[in-house]
């Protein structure tokens, strides 16, 4: 009876030791690779709408639209306490003018702009707990943001209507932690802050012609995820 008593409490506390025990260290020269679901949601402000043509504004500029959308990020440990990570993917986002805002004919423009933002991100991170299975970390970096597909949408697209958005460069901040699964496997929470903003142009829109706009985005991104150490 004794020995099936001891014999129970030494099972009970393998298993507490099992579960103490980390299942996974970060080491110098370890890839780590994450796929996420990202909601990309902008923290946006911008001046008014200028027409060139007129020389004076229309409205009270314009509201930039979330979107969720799948991302890759891959990280290299360059010791167990710091990495260099990576994220890769892009997002699509429809402008609207806020208020809303109205040609001098009192047209309603609304939605203005659709365009996919590629916006690669590097982030040097520091991982407080690498020999843990709860690995908390903090980064911060830089963000390059290239606008493609622009489109012009609403009243002022037809005919040769035409839209370019400057790409932008900014700094980027982040934190983050990565839960252990196994010995390989992880879940990752992420949130990252991104300085990015842009000056759209339009050229040969109807009602106006010419047109400009600038619009700071600064994106929250909110990341959830599966990863593995490789």
């Amino acid at each position: 009876m004794k020995a099936t008593k001891l014999a129970i409490a030494l099972l009970a506390a393998t298993g507490i030791s099992a579960i103490a025990t980390p299942v996974m260290a970060y080491e110098a020269g370890d890839w780590l690779i994450r796929g996420r679901i990202l909601n990309v949601n902008p923290n946006d402000s911008s001046g008014d709408l200028f027409v060139t043509s007129a020389n004076s504004s229309v409205g009270n500029g314009v509201t930039v639209d979330s979107d969720t959308i799948p991302e890759l990020d891959i990280t290299y440990m360059i010791s167990p306490n710091w990495g260099v990570e990576l994220i890769l993917g892009y997002s699509e986002h429809d402008v609207d003018t806020v208020n809303p805002a109205k040609t001098a004919a009192g047209v309603d423009l609304g939605q203005v702009i659709n365009a996919k933002a590629l916006p690669p991100t590097l982030t040097l991170q520091y991982h407080f707990a690498p020999n843990s299975n709860i690995r908390p970390y903090i980064g911060a970096g830089i963000n390059y943001t290239y606008f493609f597909d622009e489109k012009v949408t609403g009243p002022l697209q037809g005919g040769d209507a035409s839209i370019k958005m400057d790409s932008s460069w900014g700094l980027a901040a982040q934190a983050g932690v990565d839960i252990a699964i196994n010995e390989d496997w992880f879940v990752n929470l992420d949130v990252k802050y991104i300085d990015m903003n842009t000056t759209a142009r339009f050229s040969n829109v109807a009602l106006v012609n010419e047109a400009r706009i600038n619009v700071d985005v600064n994106p929250v991104v909110w990341g959830l995820g599966i990863g593995r150490s490789f």
